[in-house]
C-alpha cells in the first residue's frame, strides 16, 4: 500500500507533517509505504533532525507550493511541479493509493474532481465530518461544506455515500440515516427538506429513520446525518468550538469534549471520487497528520471507493 502526503501543505508544514510521520513510524503498520511529496532538501533535513527514518519512507521532490491565497484552478494548471499537483498525478497513474494534504482546499478539490474524477453515477462528491456521540460512537455529517446549494437527488446520494462510509470505516452494520430538519414530522422544513424526505423514504439502499433536529446530533438517533453544505458547515464549525469553549474553562481534558478536537480525526475525506483523497485543516498538527494517514490506510484497506463504485453501478 502506498500513501502520498503533501509535506508542504499546512500553516505549520513541513515540520508538523514530519512529526506526524514520526508518530506513524511508531505504529505497527506493515507494508505501508509513505511517499513524502515536497521540497526534498527541506524535508530531508527535518527528517534527519527529528530522527525519522524508515525503509518505507520515500521522498518525491517538488520545488513548487500552491499557497492558500492562490486561485485554485489557476494555480493547479500553472504550478505543475507543486506538491499538490504532483500528488494527484501519482494518485491518478496508480503510483500511490491515497493522497492527503492540509494545503489549499480549493486546489485539493480541483485535483479530486479533475485528476482522479468522480465515480460514475455520483452527481456530486461530498465532504463529510464527524460528530462525536455521547455513547462513544461517531456520527457522520454530510455535506459539511462542499455543496452549499443542493437538490433532493444530491441529498439522496449523500445518504448512500454516508451510509457506506459509516459501514466500512466505523464498522456499523446498518447505519441509520436522518434528514436534518426543523421538526420531526414528515412535511416539515423548507422546500429542499420537504422534497428530499419522500425520496429518502423510498430508497432501499439506506436505513432512513426520518427527520432529525439539532438536539439529536450527539445522541444515537442517527448514524448518518444529511443536509446541504451550507447548513452542514455551520453545524461543523459550531461543533468544533465545543473543545475551544471547554479549554477556556480548563476542561479540555474532559473525555467527551476532548473528542471534538479536530486533530482526533485528522481531515475530511472527499467521498464520491474514484480514489481516497483526504483534506486536512490548515492548522494541522502532528497528531492530525498521523490520523489522516490512519484514515487513508483504512479507506484503502476497506476498498471504500470500490464499494461505492459497486453500489452506484446498480443505480445506472
Amino acid at each position: 500500500m502506498n500513501i502520498g502526503i503533501d509535506m508542504m501543505g499546512g500553516d505549520f508544514a513541513p515540520l508538523e507533517a514530519v512529526q506526524g510521520l514520526l508518530l506513524h513510524t511508531q505504529s505497527n503498520h506493515i507494508g505501508v509505504n509513505i511517499f513524502c511529496i515536497g521540497d526534498e532538501a527541506i524535508v530531508r533535513s527535518l527528517l534527519d533532525d527529528h530522527n525519522v527514518s524508515s525503509f518505507n519512507l520515500h521522498l518525491v521532490h517538488t520545488p513548487e507550493v500552491i499557497g492558500y491565497h492562490e486561485h485554485p484552478t489557476k494555480a493547479f494548471k500553472e504550478k505543475q511541479k507543486s506538491s499538490i499537483v504532483v500528488g494527484f498525478h501519482l494518485l491518478a497513474v496508480g503510483k500511490i493509493d491515497a493522497f492527503i494534504s492540509a494545503g489549499n482546499t480549493g486546489a485539493m478539490l480541483v485535483g479530486a474532481m479533475f485528476s482522479v474524477k468522480t465515480i460514475p453515477g455520483v452527481l456530486r462528491p461530498t465532504v463529510s465530518a464527524i460528530l462525536p456521540k455521547i455513547n462513544g460512537g461517531n456520527g457522520v455529517l454530510l455535506d459539511a461544506g462542499l455543496n452549499a446549494d443542493c437538490k433532493p437527488e444530491h441529498l439522496n446520494q449523500f445518504a448512500i455515500l454516508g451510509s457506506l462510509y459509516s459501514h466500512y470505516i466505523y464498522n456499523i452494520p446498518t447505519p441509520t440515516v436522518g434528514l436534518i430538519n426543523i421538526g420531526e414530522e414528515e412535511g416539515k422544513g423548507n422546500i429542499l427538506a420537504q422534497a428530499t424526505y419522500p425520496i429518502l423514504k423510498e430508497n432501499n439502499l439506506i436505513n432512513f429513520i426520518g427527520n432529525i433536529e439539532g438536539r439529536d446530533f450527539f445522541s444515537d438517533k442517527a448514524d448518518v446525518m444529511v443536509c446541504d453544505g451550507f447548513a452542514g458547515n455551520i453545524i461543523l464549525k459550531m461543533a468544533e468550538t465545543f473543545y475551544d469553549l471547554m479549554a477556556l474553562k480548563g476542561m479540555e481534558n474532559d473525555s467527551y469534549y476532548n473528542r471534538f478536537h479536530y486533530e482526533n480525526y485528522g481531515g475530511s475525506p472527499v467521498i464520491g471520487v474514484a480514489k481516497p483523497v483526504i483534506i486536512g485543516h490548515g492548522i494541522s498538527t502532528a497528531k492530525a497528520f498521523n490520523n489522516m494517514i490512519e484514515l487513508a490506510i483504512k479507506m484503502v484497506e476497506t476498498d471504500l471507493c470500490g464499494k461505492i463504485k459497486e453500489s452506484f453501478s446498480t443505480l445506472a
